[in-house]
């Protein structure tokens, strides 16, 4: 059994800039997103994933990821997929031995950024860097299938 337990994060500043290690660009489309469960495909430059996560409110839910065939992948987003698209650039920072995957959203979700740290257990520390902000792990509007629903650009109150 897969279980992701993540917590999510707003910025507080830009100081992370500096730490990116690397950097890759993803775009993912919902073939469906329930009040259990979410199914999407994701593609990052060569590589494409079919994903399955519960929709647990929290810092804990199942998660499934699969290898599926980037042509198939392109297929699906364009043919199957609910529109808008998420669009972003991952990037990765190293802190007290933790990696931090910070989100930069384009397209309809242009000016949203969100920090996510995933941790091996739910009572494991971590250190919070003073670039990370207010913790958004238990607002549903922060989970990338509501951001394929209702845009952070639709948003009237930040």
């Amino acid at each position: 059994m897969a279980i992701e337990i993540e917590h999510k994060f707003l910025l507080a500043n830009d100081d992370w800039r500096q730490l990116i290690s690397r950097s890759v660009v993803y775009k993912q489309g919902y073939l469906s997103s329930q009040p259990t469960s979410s199914i999407r495909v994701r593609i990052s430059d060569k590589h494409a994933w079919l994903n399955i996560k519960s929709a647990t409110i929290g810092n804990h839910r199942f998660e499934y990821e699969y290898d599926i065939p980037l042509a198939d992948a392109n297929e699906i987003i364009t043919n199957l997929c609910n529109k808008p698209l998420i669009e972003k650039t991952r990037h990765f920072v190293i802190n007290d031995g933790h990696t931090w995957e910070i989100d930069e959203f384009t397209g309809a979700n242009q000016g949203l950024i969100v920090a996510e740290i995933e941790l091996s257990s739910l009572d494991e520390d971590f250190a919070k860097p003073a670039w990370v902000g207010k913790e958004v792990t238990a607002d549903l509007r922060y989970y990338n299938n509501n951001l394929a629903k209702n845009p952070y650009t639709s948003w009237t109150e930040n």
